[in-house]
């Protein structure tokens, strides 16, 4: 019996690597690290370790077609982020999606470009309902 393989729920490290190949693409691992050092010192060989360590996991793909190895995200931002909110949902709002966005907009980090989108799509689901 073929066993089926667990997706992996990437780590904070994990994430931000990701977030940098689905916003530039295709990259290398001196791209990827320049770009984390500018929030915060990253050694080269820590992102390159990581970035095989992901690959293993079937987080990234990388391309060994030429010298220099290209890495690009082998799972959607969107899959990712549903699966990250469907966890946290369930962990730390007792799978209420109400109590998950009142916390969120409670914050007071929401910008008015960001209240008017939530605005439109509430709009916009409740056409679809009616």
């Amino acid at each position: 019996m073929e066993k089926q393989k667990r997706p992996y729920q990437p780590t904070d490290s994990e994430l931000e690597i990701l977030q940098v190949l689905w916003i530039h693409g295709p990259s290398t691992v001196r791209f990827v690290n320049d770009l984390l050092n500018t929030k915060k010192k990253t050694g080269y060989t820590t992102t390159l370790k990581l970035m095989q360590i992901m690959t293993e996991k079937e987080l990234l793909n990388r391309d060994n077609s030429s010298r220099i190895h290209i890495f690009s995200p082998a799972v959607k931002e969107e899959e990712t982020q549903t699966k990250i909110i469907d966890k946290m949902l369930g962990l730390a709002f007792g799978g209420s999606a109400s109590k998950l966005v009142l916390q969120t907009l409670g914050n007071n980090k929401t910008s008015p470009e960001e209240l008017e989108k939530i605005k439109q799509l509430i709009t916009d689901l409740e056409k679809k309902r009616k």
